[in-house]
């Protein structure tokens, strides 16, 4: 058991270092064809893959299944441009802290519990001073993560609605897949009036792979082998290491208010998730492979305790469902 706890770690940590790798990586083609061309060829990846493994039956889908699809597959896209933007603007770390304000404000209104309004308290003067107004200061990126947060506080709550009305992850991979076909004449454009070198290319498609297709795999055998809580809480240190990937591929260096301001925040998110699981959820157990995040590769209970358990709309799924 303590092997299978210890392999979970090991992978989760990949897990998170391929992903804030995989955002450096592609900020390193961003003076080449910006943050959109890279977003577009991380799209085509992420739609390629993610189809590949939930296997959607299209056809199948009502009109209603593919309204809740497509509202998905629009935060999908608006999500990743604004995220990657951010970063090109305002650095990896602040850029990727911002955005996990997202599951944590969603965690925060869903109960009105004294701890979370702790955390809320400890959480805002921490976001105050990592935003602080200065003359450098480019509101615009940082208006991009509060955007990027926004939009995953939006998959979250639509992935309620996606788990009642579609099995297993075939509407997120559905949406995933309209995703990366709006990105196609967008990234056409992009590469078109910016060609990439071959260096770009590489990098975006390395990013692809190692922000989309990595994570989502490897999370699904982590899945197998850790608690939806304890993926929940390790998945908040994202900001630490993206902004300790940032400052070692990318030279992007932090102020000690800054990396405090990180600290609360992550602290926050991680008493948040912890004690919202513990309490929706007394008895733990792997979460099968088709209900985790294939944004994110979180179990949507892991994010968002007043949804209960640990599947997308509160309720136990047979395990055809989720296959």
């Amino acid at each position: 058991m303590r092997r299978g706890r210890l392999g979970g770690v090991l992978m989760m940590l990949g897990s998170g270092l391929s992903n804030q790798v995989g955002a450096s990586v592609a900020a390193l083609a961003f003076p080449v064809i910006g943050p959109v061309g890279v977003v577009a060829i991380r799209q085509w990846m992420a739609g390629v893959v993610l189809l590949a493994v939930g296997r959607p039956r299209l056809r199948s889908f009502t009109a209603r299944q593919w309204r809740v699809v497509l509202g998905l597959a629009a935060v999908f896209a608006v999500m990743n441009v604004s995220l990657y933007t951010a970063i090109d603007r305002i650095g990896l770390g602040l850029a990727v802290t911002l955005e996990f304000l997202g599951p944590l404000a969603v965690a925060l209104l869903g109960s009105r519990r004294l701890l979370d309004l702790m955390c809320a308290l400890a959480a805002a003067p921490a976001v105050v001073l990592l935003t602080r107004p200065e003359a450098t200061t480019d509101y615009l990126g940082v208006g991009l993560g509060l955007l990027a947060a926004v939009c995953w506080a939006c998959y979250i709550l639509l992935n309620r609605v996606v788990g009642r009305e579609l099995p297993g992850a075939t509407g997120s991979a559905a949406a995933a897949g309209v995703s990366g076909l709006v990105y196609v004449p967008v990234g056409v454009v992009v590469l078109w009036h910016h060609p990439p070198t071959l260096a770009a290319a590489a990098y975006a498609l390395v990013a692809g792979v190692l922000s989309s297709a990595v994570p989502f795999l490897v999370d699904l055998l982590t899945l197998r082998r850790v608690p939806a809580q304890f993926f929940g809480v390790f998945m908040s240190v994202n900001p630490v290491l993206a902004a300790l990937v940032g400052l070692v591929v990318l030279n992007q260096h932090l102020g000690t208010l800054d990396w405090l301001a990180i600290a609360v925040i992550v602290a926050a998110n991680a008493v948040a998730i912890s004690f919202g699981v513990r309490r929706a959820a007394p008895h733990h157990s792997p979460v099968p492979v088709g209900r985790c995040d294939v944004v994110h590769g979180v179990p949507a209970g892991a994010l968002t305790p007043r949804f209960g358990k640990v599947s997308a709309d509160g309720e136990r799924r047979s395990s055809r469902a989720t296959q």
